[in-house]
């Protein structure tokens, strides 16, 4: 789960804390005090963040986990993912 994903299923719980069930609820403070609890985050000038976050909500993903595994199987560290050949793409070669 990206934290794009996570942050909308938080807004979603608080806009219905009403129609949630304690357990539920706890599950879900629980995995955002887990996800909290692991981010190191990364230390970006503020104009180079601001462009990124920028081009990420534009773009509805989590960009700096796209780059990172690009990056990852560009240098063989991941292996590279299989593109189906008989799949539609948007875009031209």
């Amino acid at each position: 789960m990206t934290r794009i994903s996570f942050a909308k299923e938080l807004q979603s719980a608080a806009d219905g804390i009403a129609d949630m069930s304690r357990a539920d609820l706890q599950i879900i403070l629980r995995r955002a005090a887990l996800m909290l609890r692991n981010v190191a985050g990364l230390p970006l000038e503020p104009a180079t963040e601001d462009a990124l976050n920028s081009i990420a909500a534009e773009m509805n993903i989590d960009l700096i986990q796209i780059v990172l595994r690009e990056w990852l199987e560009t240098n063989a560290y991941l292996p590279a993912r299989m593109i189906d050949e008989e799949s539609e793409t948007d875009g031209s070669a």
